[in-house]
Parts: C-alpha cells; sequence; structure tokens
C-alpha cells in the first residue's frame, strides 16, 4: 500500500471543496476557517503526519476541535464525505485503511470531549453536565 503526499494533496483539496459547499457542515466549517489556504496546509501535514508518519503536524487537534458545536451528525456527514472522497482518489484496500484512522480520530476526538466537559456522554453540551 502506497500513499504519496500528492495523493494526500489531493484527498485534502477535493475532500474540504465538498465541505465547503454541504449544507449540513459547511456553514459550521465556514463560519470556523477565515483562512482557508492556511488551513488547508495545515490538515496536508496532520495527515501527512497519520498516514506516512512525516511529523509534519504539531498541534492537538482533538482540543482545536472542543467547543465548535460539532454533534453526532455533524461527525458522521464528515465521515460520510471523507469515506467518498477517499474512495474517489485511492484503491478500495488503502481506502478502508485511511478510513479506519479517520473512524479512530473521531473516536479520540469524541472521547476528549467527553473528558473536557466531565462526562462520559461525548455529545453533551457543557451545560448539561
Amino acid at each position: 500500500m502506497e500513499i504519496t503526499e500528492e495523493q494526500i494533496g489531493n484527498l485534502v483539496e477535493a475532500f474540504y471543496a465538498k465541505v465547503r459547499i454541504d449544507p449540513e457542515i459547511g456553514p459550521i466549517f465556514n463560519a470556523i476557517v477565515s483562512d482557508w489556504p492556511h488551513h488547508l496546509s495545515l490538515l496536508k501535514d496532520f495527515w501527512s503526519t497519520v498516514l506516512l508518519t512525516s511529523g509534519r503536524y504539531k498541534g492537538d487537534p482533538a482540543m482545536r476541535h472542543i467547543g465548535l458545536g460539532l454533534d453526532p451528525e455533524h461527525f458522521e456527514r464528515w465521515l460520510t464525505l471523507f469515506s467518498e472522497t477517499t474512495k474517489e482518489i485511492f484503491p478500495a484496500e488503502t481506502a478502508d485503511w485511511i478510513l479506519s484512522k479517520a473512524q479512530r480520530i473521531g473516536r479520540n476526538f469524541q472521547d476528549a470531549a467527553a473528558y473536557v466537559r466531565g462526562t462520559n456522554d461525548p455529545f453533551a453540551s457543557s451545560t448539561d453536565s
């Protein structure tokens, strides 16, 4: 299974092009991201680190996503679009491997949100705890 930086770049660009126009999650991302070229560069570094262990990304993405108002439906929509885009760019076996990584990252984000909120429910609002 070979993954290139170019493929990662294509994945990030194509995926976030879909996200930006998506009626469900597009408004959330567009309201938060003020500099898309910079954000896409960070995301390419992130996915390069995840998929190629390049070490280019430095940061704590889980903490950056807590408090953005994302709920389970938003994550499911994100994952649906990510899955669709990944399958357009990569062979099936590679796409499945990447999607398993994305699902694990999503679970980690949800667990981090639950921890910060002091609840076992990763989607409970901070006013619920």
